[in-house]
């Protein structure tokens, strides 16, 4: 089983394709994969940013479930809802496990060690899931081009910035608004 586990996060930093294509990834097990390369992502950004600043580690764990959650919603809803090929018919839990697969490049965030390694390899590595996201949303909606692929998660990606900067300043008591 571990062996399994490794093979797919490998297949996923390779960016291959044969990942999100071949149905023996997404057997029973696969969810709890997607899971836990998911939780590994967000402790592996937790310690590259400890380098710098402190971060609860557990929170970092809990922090990527939820944006697990929120990356596969608005993927399924925009890519298989909203702008669908007419060959996509995929359910959300596949669409769910494909974004934790995704994820497996942040792992290597865990040799982000010192405070100049830090936002290098975290580029490197966003840009390396944003790749990886393509490449699953493709082969998993049955995507003719990558354009599309890439348009359903650069609009996913808006959305989540937007909430987060929108979540971030509301905190701040720092929303643009002006009071007459």
């Amino acid at each position: 089983m571990f062996g399994e586990f490794l093979n797919i996060v490998f297949k996923s930093i390779k960016l291959d394709k044969s990942l999100y294509s071949d149905n023996k990834n997404f057997g029973e097990a696969s969810i709890y994969f997607a899971g836990m390369i998911m939780i590994l992502d967000g402790i592996a950004g937790a310690v590259a940013a400890n380098t710098v600043i402190k971060t609860a580690v557990a929170m970092s764990g809990l922090t990527a479930i939820l944006t697990w959650f929120i990356w596969a919603i608005l993927i399924f809803v925009i890519g298989v809802k909203i702008f669908p090929d007419k060959q996509t018919k995929v359910s959300f839990k596949k669409v769910l496990t494909g974004v934790g697969f995704a994820h497996a490049p942040g792992l290597l965030r865990f040799f982000a060690i010192t405070p100049e390694l830090m936002i290098p390899i975290i580029f490197l590595t966003q840009f390396w899931i944003f790749a990886s996201l393509i490449i699953s949303t493709r082969e998993i909606l049955n995507l003719k081009s990558n354009f599309k692929s890439f348009g359903i998660i650069f609009l996913a990606f808006l959305i989540i910035a937007f909430l987060s900067i929108a979540f971030v300043m509301s905190r701040m008591n720092a929303l643009p608004i002006n009071h007459i």
